[in-house]
């Protein structure tokens, strides 16, 4: 599960970067859901991993919760939250 969270966090990470682009924010409505499904999965991973292989599913929540307060951010920015 670690890795899974890992390619899923990089992958919003990725997503982030572009709906960063002006006219593009409108992707943050679909990004946030999925990072927060990734965070969700690497919760999980942390869960029922043992102590000494955590990493992977510490990196993939940290990358999962760093999109998802991005994309929060940029939707107040943007206008995108009423």
């Amino acid at each position: 599960m670690g890795v899974i969270s890992l390619l899923w966090g990089v992958l919003a990470l990725l997503w982030m970067i572009l709906a960063l682009i002006p006219l593009l924010g409108w992707g943050n409505w679909f990004l946030i859901p999925f990072a927060a499904v990734g965070a969700i999965i690497a919760a999980l991973g942390i869960l029922f991993t043992h102590p000494s292989k955590r990493g992977r599913a510490w990196t993939g929540l940290i990358l999962n919760g760093i999109v998802v307060v991005v994309g929060i951010l940029r939707l107040g920015l943007g206008g995108g939250v009423i």
